[in-house]
């Protein structure tokens, strides 16, 4: 084993940057208009949607932090991709029909289409304020093992903040020039590089540990980590099937159905059938890719004999610098940045379009040619912000992966309770759309951080209860306030309207 990175492996890493960065600006060569910059024109095939679909989601969080749930815990975070699945059809069979029935670019027209242009920017807005956040996460996470390289040539503190920049400087070239259509077929190059590499890693690892797989299986057993199923009926856990089940399927609908991110790709399928086929199939590749790097977690465990970590998203970049041969380490790495690279660039064209379509159209009145202009220029501001957030990220003991979807769930459920509000409920209005969003989102702002507030004044003691609530159930608890507020909402407003009425007809 080498344990330090090579010419062979930066040689593997520069090509492999090269290579993605000049398909991306191939692909984007004829774009002329903000539709195909944003949807391709509705021309991807379904099984390229799919793709892009898991690589988007995934991200580099997968590669690096999944591995260190297993080296810490067990085999119980596969339990919420079964929820993904079932959201994932839910959402094929009510929402995408809805999208499909008219030529829209963003998740949030349909709002618009139901209660009006208000509530349209209020959720466009918050799907910007969380996907900003979320993924400057990621891409704080991707730089860590980027940061391990060059460690050895650029002083450390600044090790992490060069390998933010690289990233989001290479992403953000073939992105800004090839649109939706660059993203997509570079995610589908991406996937088979960082899956390879997963691939790569359960091998090495087999051959590492004496007795390979089977002593590793073996080892994992007498530890308890190849623990499935938790039957716990408590909101705290958050890897339990009721959590698994529910929370996982509210998330999914909320990150499949009401996520600019992915409804986007979704949007640039050919037509409903494709698009459906896309997103129930991405659900159970999901749950593959998942089990790939938790074995691989499984592997880590045994090869370090169960050793402390200073941060759990550590774990596996270190064997990857440490312990893999010349070639595979530049290789490995490689497959983490197409990891990340595929999930930013995503971010920053959703991020663009929502922008472009949800602000900049209805309050410019541009169209055409301005409107592709101004998307690209909102590419490029995005990047800013998304850089600068990760750059400013602390480091943390908790794994990235746990941030980053504590952070998606904070705003979810607000949004999801809005389209199931204007799905299931005929009385409501943008009035009421507008509150129990607001509401929704405000509720789980204060569960996501009342352990923090609790701690900070005496006099929010109350909300400390708040603070043991799992991240998987955030989306289900949004929705229901969401929901709720709404509902009780339209009520008073309907209550009111006709005693006003009756008043004036007794006057008549």
């Amino acid at each position: 084993m080498n344990g330090h990175f090579t010419p062979l492996d930066a040689a593997v890493l520069l090509a492999y940057l090269a290579g993605v960065t000049f398909l991306g600006l191939w692909l984007g060569r004829h774009q002329r208009s903000a539709r195909d910059y944003f949807v391709a024109s509705g021309d991807i095939p379904w099984w390229a949607v799919l793709i892009s679909i898991v690589a988007t989601e995934t991200s580099a969080i997968t590669f690096i932090s999944i591995p260190g749930l297993a080296y810490l815990g067990d085999l119980g975070f596969l339990q919420i991709t079964v929820g993904y699945l079932l959201g994932r059809i839910v959402v094929a069979w009510l929402l995408l029909p809805r999208y499909f029935e008219g030529k829209l670019v963003t998740a949030y027209a349909l709002l618009e289409e139901r209660f009006g242009v208000s509530t349209r920017r209020m959720a466009s807005i918050t799907f910007m304020a969380t996907r900003a956040l979320a993924d400057s996460v990621r891409l704080f996470a991707t730089a860590i093992p980027l940061a391990l390289v060059l460690g050895p040539v650029v002083p450390t503190h600044y090790a992490s903040q060069l390998a933010i920049l690289l990233i989001g400087a290479f992403t953000l070239l073939y992105t800004y020039h090839g649109g939706i259509r660059a993203v997509v077929w570079t995610d589908v190059v991406q996937s088979g590089v960082y899956v390879l590499g997963g691939v790569v890693a359960l091998l090495l690892l087999g051959a590492g540990v004496e007795g390979g797989w089977s002593a590793i299986i073996a080892r994992a057993a007498g530890d308890g980590k190849l623990r499935l199923l938790d039957f716990s009926a408590t909101l705290s856990r958050p890897h339990t099937v009721y959590a698994g089940l529910l929370g996982g399927a509210f998330l999914a609908m909320a990150s499949h159905g009401a996520d600019q991110l992915i409804v986007q790709r979704l949007l640039a399928a050919k037509e409903l059938r494709q698009a459906q086929w896309a997103l129930v199939g991405s659900g159970i590749v999901v749950i593959l890719q998942f089990a790939l790097f938790l074995f691989v977690g499984l592997g880590l465990y045994a090869f370090y004999r169960g050793r402390s970590f200073s941060r759990p998203d550590e774990i596996f970049p270190t064997f990857i610098i440490e312990s893999m041969p010349p070639g595979l380490t530049g290789l490995v790495i490689a497959a983490i940045l197409a990891a990340a690279m595929s999930t930013v660039s995503s971010s920053l064209n959703s991020l663009a379009a929502a922008t472009t379509h949800d602000i900049y159209e209805p309050l410019t009145g541009n169209t055409g040619n301005k409107s592709y202009r101004a998307g690209r220029l909102l590419t490029l501001i995005w990047a800013v912000v998304l850089v600068g957030a990760a750059l400013l990220y602390p480091s943390r003991s908790t794994p990235v992966v746990v941030v980053a979807l504590s952070i998606a769930s904070f705003t979810y459920g607000g949004l999801l309770g809005g389209f199931a509000l204007g799905l299931l409920w005929r009385q409501a209005i943008q009035l009421d759309a507008m509150v129990g969003m607001a509401v929704g989102i405000g509720a789980m702002a204060l569960v996501v951080f009342s352990g923090r507030l609790a701690s900070s004044a005496t006099w929010l003691g109350w909300l400390q209860p708040f603070a043991t609530i799992a991240g998987p159930w955030y989306v289900l608890i949004g929705v229901i306030i969401t929901m709720l507020v709404g509902m009780t909402s339209a009520q008073i407003r309907s209550l009111f309207a006709n005693r006003v009425t009756s008043e004036q007809g007794g006057r008549g």
